[in-house]
């Protein structure tokens, strides 16, 4: 099943999510992430969080590869490789490095990019799909991407990041995105207007 994805000025999009409890159905569970897989890739994107299809739980899922080939370009060899993972109930651990810029978008925000700083090392303990947990670190663009999604679980959008000048200029364009004037390929829900 494809979501439509939740517009900007959505309540669920500023919330801390919860935990998905111990005791969570898992076939419920691996439809969910199925359908959270289906609806990103279908809206192009390279990570998806249950806010942004109105689910106010602690998963996100993650596709880096495009991200990772995009930043490598034709003709280097590959710093990094993009991986394919859900993450349940992440934690972030520690975020460390030289913090570096790049233009980040969001689903939630069409038309809308802005340059982000971020620390390009992280450690993460999350559950995997069948509720393993692991403890592992992310570099380069797949700590990028999983630093957005984590974001969203915590309540905070890319455009919280950036500086209040930058804000001012955007204001009018997310004001206009919130009541569903936007251009966009993909199924969205808009807090303003009911269905679509």
């Amino acid at each position: 099943m494809i979501y439509p994805i939740v517009a900007y000025g959505d309540p669920v999009l500023k919330t801390r999510a919860k935990d998905i409890p111990a005791d969570f159905p898992a076939a419920e569970l691996q439809k969910l992430i199925a359908d959270m897989y289906d609806t990103m890739y279908y809206a192009h994107g390279v990570g998806l969080a249950a806010p942004q299809i109105g689910k106010s739980v602690r998963l996100f899922v993650i596709d880096s590869a495009p991200m990772v080939d995009d930043e490598d370009g034709d003709d280097s060899e590959p710093t990094e490789t993009g991986i394919k993972r859900a993450f349940i109930n992440p934690q972030m651990i520690s975020e460390t490095g030289e913090e570096w810029g790049f233009e980040e978008g969001c689903l939630s925000i069409p038309g809308v990019r802005e340059r982000v700083m971020r620390c390009p090392d992280i450690v993460l303990r999350y559950e995997d799909e069948n509720r393993q947990v692991h403890e592992e670190a992310f570099s380069g663009m797949t700590a990028r991407v999983i630093q957005h999604e984590y974001d969203h679980l915590e309540g905070v959008l890319f455009t919280d990041k950036i500086s209040s000048f930058k804000k001012q200029l955007i204001k009018s364009k997310l004001t206009r995105i919130s009541k569903g004037d936007v251009k966009h390929d993909y199924r969205m829900k808009f807090a303003g207007q009911r269905g679509r």
